[in-house]
């Protein structure tokens, strides 16, 4: 697969930086969990098990089950970028998810993450 680096990253590795950040500002594990599993469709056991797999980025959001219908309404910036704006479909799906484990470690309230 050609394309960003990130595709083909581990989301197995990066999901401890995501759990590091929210933590250190007071968010949990569990709040972390039910944004990821609110973006894909994934429930609770099936995120466990693509951690455990250690599936790539790519392959995380292709098996996902669903991405939610709301996810257009994720709009602002992740490293510089609009997410809004971002023309490869996979990549905005990344930035989506960066994108809510920034509003979550900022202490956004869960009911307006979860849009």
């Amino acid at each position: 697969m050609t394309g960003h680096r990130i595709f083909t990253t581990k989301f197995s590795k990066v999901y401890p930086l995501y759990l590091n950040k929210v933590e250190n500002k007071n968010r949990t594990k569990q709040e972390l969990d039910i944004v990821i599993c609110w973006l894909t469709g994934y429930s609770h056991a099936e995120l466990q098990r693509q951690i455990e797999l250690e599936t790539d980025f790519a392959t995380f959001f292709k098996q996902a089950p669903t991405i939610h219908s709301h996810c257009a309404l994720i709009k602002g910036v992740v490293c510089g970028v609009r997410v809004e704006e971002i023309e490869d479909p996979l990549m905005q799906k990344i930035r989506y998810l960066d994108k809510l484990v920034d509003e979550l470690a900022k202490g956004k309230a869960m009911e307006k993450i979860l849009r």
